[in-house]
């Protein structure tokens, strides 16, 4: 089994940072892309940012200059450095990854269980 694991998430003034981490752990064969999407109360799941395997990042508008995607590839670990946070940056946020595992043939998209992103004063 593969399973993705995020933590960093808690309570920040407006203005201020968070890192975000997402360990991915198991019988894992290769991971391609991996990303972070986020869900505020009362609204679909949005995306946030993806990072290729080659390091190659995207983001959304709302996010841009503010938030950094990096992996490390030796620790299977995807991290969104969240910085200038708005009250409307407060969500779950999830990571997922694009993963081959060692008892599949093909890779699929797993995702961690989320971790509460609260920016107020």
């Amino acid at each position: 089994q593969v399973q993705l694991v995020e933590s960093g998430g808690g309570l920040v003034q407006p203005g201020g940072s968070l890192r975000l981490s997402c360990a991915a752990s198991g019988s894992i064969g290769s991971i391609y892309t991996m990303g972070w999407h986020r869900q505020a109360p009362g609204k679909q799941r949005e995306l946030v940012a993806t990072i290729s395997s080659g390091d190659s990042t995207t983001y959304v508008d709302f996010v841009k200059g503010r938030f950094t995607i990096s992996r490390d590839n030796a620790k299977n670990t995807v991290y969104l450095q969240m910085n200038s946070l708005k009250p409307e940056d407060t969500a779950v946020y999830y990571c997922n990854a694009f993963i081959r595992s060692f008892r599949d043939s093909v890779a699929r998209t797993y995702w961690g269980q989320g971790t509460q992103v609260t920016v107020s004063s």
